[in-house]
């Protein structure tokens, strides 16, 4: 009864900061949840406790007028339920069907519902499925029944985040991996497994020994054998639960052999540690940094030099690119040669034949391609493309390749996505800015020759992390942490879970970076920050879309070429200082009549309900504007930007004359600036110093399209000439660049 009360106490205290009681000690903010897991951790008997309770408040919030407590309570019940020991099953049908009602509610009541519920209805057949597969796929031990893989990317942007705070990170993320091997993972899924089937009956001591004493080899044969146990029994739903328990306690016995069996029934439930992820952690130094980590991912450089591999997939330019950042370069690039004369009697038997001997090898040897032009990709390059794709699981393409007669017929599978990329952005909205660009570079490259689309899942996440004193080559005006994390912000406005513990991190991440090293820093930092980080990217699931805004950019120089670029949070214009003396006294003259700032025409598209299309113009004289792309308010819409126009009203009266600034608002998608006089200013991007453009005299501003959805409305205009609506495959590709940011929940309706 004292631990039930605990419990509950602190699962109310959760409730409470849901609804804005935040608690009395500052300290404990976003904390709350960690301690009431780290507790479940160290007790893991009491697991079955804090899931009654946790079923108990779902149910009360239901059926009240509570229902932002409904996806937070589930998150704490699904994390838990994963790391449990054992779970009655009585205890599981009844969240099951907890689940199956929320599929009356709106979105994301019914999508996040609809996930667990299938993933509850795998757990009650085979008990221990999700605590498998997640540890398979976060530490990618391999297995032919569950071949998928995850890792978790953090980028931080050294010019933005105090060094202090990246070593820190580095260290921490570094650490975690270093404390644990794979065959401890292996060790970890067997043990749960065999726990989470048989109960109190399991000898977790005396199993745990047995695994211990074993060679690498023997381990990895019975995780096999448990893996497929228990794949076997999740795959098919509606197969015998006692029939799964008597074929894993076979195992158990197997695997025990001779072993004197412990006193398992008195010691009651040991609970099995949940595994770091896999985590690596990244200094942001250049835009294509991104695209390369995530094909490294894909093809390690183990495998990007064995023939036939990478080499067929990339652009020898983009292979060659990924090489030259890592340390084995030098011995990795015989991958991106070519040593074939490009006519087909010239390969080597072996090519043809695997089983022939090798003839011809002075011959061949002697044959280079060099000097060659390259071909301009054609449509069916891109067809080709995916039929050279990898020969492993998931890496044969649709279509038929032309074969040799003799050889059999392959049947061609579809391309899996095997691979899981979360990318975890750690600042503000200033490298929020920067991975719109490299977004933005990833969908053309993708578009010109597809890769990782049809391999790979890619999920985005952003931590906000607020130093004390920013980089000042990097920041810009905006100094307070409200101005620079906007983003954050407002996913916070929209989820209330990711605002108790995600923005809460914000100022904590910096303290505990550049706490001194000592014991007690090592135990908060490596426990609560990359278990924070784990809990994020395992169930923040639920994305919410931003829409990338494309700018061009004219310069004075009629000689250089406009230039093109994309942002997500805002574009700030300032008048440029004259830097000639003639410029300078014309500025003088011109403030002296017409008062300060440039004369500016504005042409937009004015945002209405009824969603026509409405064009405005506008001149007048100005000493800036800000567009902002993040709504202020939860109730705003998403898509629009919200401009603010510092406009120069002139008064004349009997004192004289004089001048005012009046703040003129309008909210639109397309906008076009020009200055008639060609006086230059600045264009900044996403509050990014870096990203400054000068001597600008006009602006384009519109929803960035994506890439695709251009190529491929290209292809139709070429078809048909006449056509100005979006006709056959162009009306199903989505229109706008859409950056996905996941949260607990997305956008609470």
């Amino acid at each position: 009864a004292e631990v039930e009360s605990d419990i509950l106490r602190r699962v109310r205290a959760l409730l409470r900061e849901l609804d804005g009681h935040h608690p009395s000690c500052q300290s404990d903010r976003g904390m709350l949840r960690w301690t009431l897991h780290k507790k479940i951790e160290q007790n893991p008997s009491t697991s079955c406790v804090l899931v009654r309770i946790l079923v108990k408040e779902l149910e009360r919030a239901e059926r009240g007028d509570s229902r932002h407590h409904i996806i937070p309570l589930l998150h704490t019940l699904m994390y838990t339920l994963i790391q449990a020991p054992c779970i009655p099953d009585e205890l599981c049908a009844r969240v099951y069907d907890f689940c199956k009602r929320l599929l009356t509610l709106p979105k994301p009541f019914c999508t996040i519902g609809l996930d667990y519920a299938s993933r509850l209805k795998v757990e009650r057949t085979a008990p221990g499925t999700l605590y498998q597969r997640m540890v398979i796929s976060e530490q990618s031990l391999g297995s032919d029944p569950y071949p998928y893989q995850e890792r978790i990317f953090i980028f931080a942007d050294p010019e933005l985040l105090p060094e202090a705070i990246c070593h820190a990170l580095l260290s921490d993320t570094e650490a975690a991996q270093v404390a644990q091997s794979r065959r401890g993972c292996m060790s970890c899924v067997v043990t749960h497994a065999l726990q989470a089937a048989l109960g109190d009956t399991c000898d977790i001591h005396g199993l745990r020994a047995r695994l211990q004493a074993l060679p690498p080899g023997d381990v990895e044969h019975w995780f096999q054998q448990v893996v497929v146990a228990v794949e076997c029994a999740g795959s098919k739903g509606g197969s015998d639960r006692g029939q799964h328990t008597a074929r894993l306690e076979r195992i158990y016995h197997a695997l025990l052999g001779s072993v004197p069996a412990g006193n398992a029934a008195q010691e009651g439930l040991q609970g099995t540690p949940l595994p770091k992820p896999n985590i690596s952690f990244h200094l942001w130094t250049e835009v294509e940094q991104l695209w390369k980590e995530l094909v490294l991912f894909l093809r390690p450089l183990s495998q990007s030099c064995e023939p036939d591999c990478l080499s067929q997939e990339l652009d020898p330019m983009e292979m060659q690119d990924i090489l030259s950042d890592c340390d084995c370069c030098e011995q990795s690039r015989c991958s991106v040669l070519s040593t074939d004369s490009g006519i087909e009697r010239d390969l080597p038997a072996a090519a043809e034949e695997p089983c022939a001997p090798c003839a011809g090898d002075g011959e061949h040897s002697r044959l280079h391609r060099k000097g060659g032009i390259k071909k301009k990709p054609s449509p069916l390059d891109s067809v080709a493309f995916l039929q050279a794709g990898s020969g492993g699981p998931g890496g044969k393409s649709p279509g038929k390749l032309p074969r040799r007669s003799g050889m059999p017929a392959e049947a061609a599978a579809p391309l899996q996505r095997l691979h899981t990329a979360r990318v975890v952005l750690l600042g503000d909205d200033r490298i929020l800015g920067r991975l719109a660009q490299a977004y933005h570079s990833l969908r053309k490259r993708e578009t010109r020759r597809l890769f990782l689309t049809p391999r790979l899942n890619l999920h985005f996440y952003h931590i906000p992390v607020v130093p004390g004193q920013p980089n000042s080559s990097a920041a810009g005006e905006h100094a307070g942490p409200e101005e620079l994390c906007e983003v954050a912000g407002y996913l916070g406005r929209a989820d209330p879970w990711y605002e108790s513990n995600i923005n809460t991190l914000g100022h904590m991440i910096p303290k505990l970076a550049t706490m001194p090293s000592s014991p007690s820093r090592a135990l908060v930092t490596d426990l609560f920050l990359t278990d924070v980080i784990a809990y994020y990217a395992r169930l923040g699931t639920q994305p919410v879309c931003f829409q990338v805004h494309a700018v061009k950019i004219l310069f004075r120089d009629p000689a250089q070429e406009p230039a093109e670029d994309v942002f997500l949070t805002e574009l700030l214009t300032q008048v440029q200082d004259s830097t000639s003396h003639r410029e300078l006294s014309m500025t003088k003259k011109r403030t002296t009549l017409d008062g300060p700032g440039i004369d500016l025409t504005v042409t937009y598209r004015k945002v209405v309900l009824s969603d026509r299309q409405k064009e405005l113009a506008l001149s007048l004289r100005s000493t800036g504007l800000l567009m902002k792309a993040i709504p202020a308010e939860e109730a705003e819409e998403l898509g629009s930007l919200s401009v603010t126009i510092t406009e120069i009203i002139r008064i004349n009266n009997l004192a004289g004359r004089s001048f005012s600034a009046v703040a003129n608002r309008l909210k639109t998608r397309n906008i076009k600036i020009r200055s008639p006089e060609q006086r230059p200013f600045t264009v900044r991007l996403d509050k990014d110093s870096r990203r400054t453009y000068r001597d600008v005299i006009g602006l384009e501003v519109s929803p960035c399209l994506e890439p695709s959805y251009c190529l491929q409305k290209t292809r139709t205009m070429k078809l048909s000439l006449h056509e100005t609506e979006d006709v056959g495959l162009v009306k199903y590709l989505p229109k706008s660049l859409l950056l996905p940011i996941n949260t607990f929940a997305g956008v609470i309706q």
